[in-house]
């Protein structure tokens, strides 16, 4: 199976990986990063949004598309499990905030990008995640308080 220039499914799962993000900075507003580690919060950074710019678009990928229907299984359960997952502990998250709900709200999102980026051999999402990975859960590590 190929995509064309755009990859709707990733577009999806970038559109619910954000809605609960969305939703918490609206109820809670105000939240300030207490890591002061320039280097990680920039690779943080940079991880994200190159992540969330290649699960929808397939730049550095000749051929985009999964190589067989078992990558596109995994690609599909996988992701959707990891999906049911983030959503499950951010309801967690939203009635009690504990380091471990947020240290795995950190790592959720960055096996999508890896799971993805490795059964659609697109190496450059493969790097933006592991990026995204080493950076939000050190960022994540350093901002929370018991």
């Amino acid at each position: 199976m190929e995509f064309g220039w755009i990859n709707a499914a990733g577009g999806v799962i970038v559109c619910l990986l954000l809605a609960p993000n969305i939703l918490y900075a609206l109820r809670c507003p105000g939240g300030e990063n207490r890591c002061g580690n320039r280097l990680m919060n920039l690779l943080e950074q940079i991880g994200r949004y190159a992540s969330m710019a290649l699960m929808v678009f397939p730049i550095g990928v000749r051929e985009f598309g999964f190589p067989g229907v078992g990558a596109m299984l995994a690609y599909l359960i996988g992701n959707g499990a990891l999906l049911v997952c983030y959503w499950t502990v951010w309801a967690l998250y939203f009635r009690k905030v504990s380091r471990n709900r947020a240290l795995t709200l950190a790592v959720v999102p960055a096996c999508i990008f890896l799971l993805s980026g490795l059964t659609l051999g697109h190496w450059l999402l493969v790097l933006s995640g592991a990026v995204f990975a080493v950076g939000h859960v050190y960022v994540t590590h350093k901002n929370y308080i018991e």
